[in-house]
């Protein structure tokens, strides 16, 4: 049995939000719950001062990141790119190598195209990479089955949002964990949250 990769750590992960633009709003498969969990994943590493990193792809023709996300953080400037894979910009991996990251989650879109390029991508260069697989999507539901499904054969990890939360936080009432039990507590469904019943279970406190 191949030995797990090593567990994610807040002190050496960065979250980096692919081209989640606001013309790709009504094509994309699901994309609501694409940016409700960007969303929770852009809160959680501001919160715990993990470094956000965001491209969009060909903006002028493609539009802005969605609002939503970019207010987050406005501190964030969106990194503009032409290639397909984030580390064809060499802006891009400047600032990245400038947070001294060494594990990398991704979200935004598409699957199959600019997250796939940019998990191969970074692997090659040595990074560890985590996929969150309900915060990526494409157009067509194939796309973005078969994009997780062959970037998990090439050794990408393929994570939930909360799988990647739970990792980073490893242990329940601490100052970390108090700091985004509020997150922790929302349903990736816009709009909802889970019952209190569950929070209580997961040792999360109501903010």
């Amino acid at each position: 049995m191949a030995k797990p990769p090593k567990r994610l750590d807040k002190n050496n992960t960065a979250l980096v939000v692919i081209d989640i633009q606001k013309l790709f709003q009504p094509l994309i498969h699901e994309m609501d719950i694409v940016v409700a969990n960007s969303s929770r994943l852009i809160r959680f590493s501001d919160r715990l001062c993990m470094p956000v990193l965001m491209t969009e792809h060909y903006s002028q023709k493609l539009g802005a990141t969605v609002s939503v996300l970019s207010d987050l953080v406005p501190r964030v400037e969106p990194i503009e790119k032409i290639s397909f894979s984030c580390t064809g910009d060499h802006i891009f991996m400047s600032k990245l190598k400038a947070t001294h990251r060494e594990q990398v989650i991704l979200c935004g879109i598409e699957s199959h195209v600019c997250v796939y390029q940019t998990a191969r991508d970074l692997l090659e260069d040595g990074y560890q990479v985590v996929v969150a697989a309900d915060a990526v999507s494409s157009r067509q539901v194939s796309n973005r089955n078969l994009g997780l499904a062959y970037m998990r054969d090439i050794g990408v990890q393929i994570m939930t949002t909360e799988m990647i939360f739970f990792e980073l936080l490893r242990i329940a009432k601490t100052d970390d964990f108090n700091a985004v039990a509020d997150i922790l507590k929302e349903n990736p469904h816009p709009g909802r949250k889970l019952p209190e019943t569950t929070v209580r279970k997961t040792g999360a406190r109501n903010p």
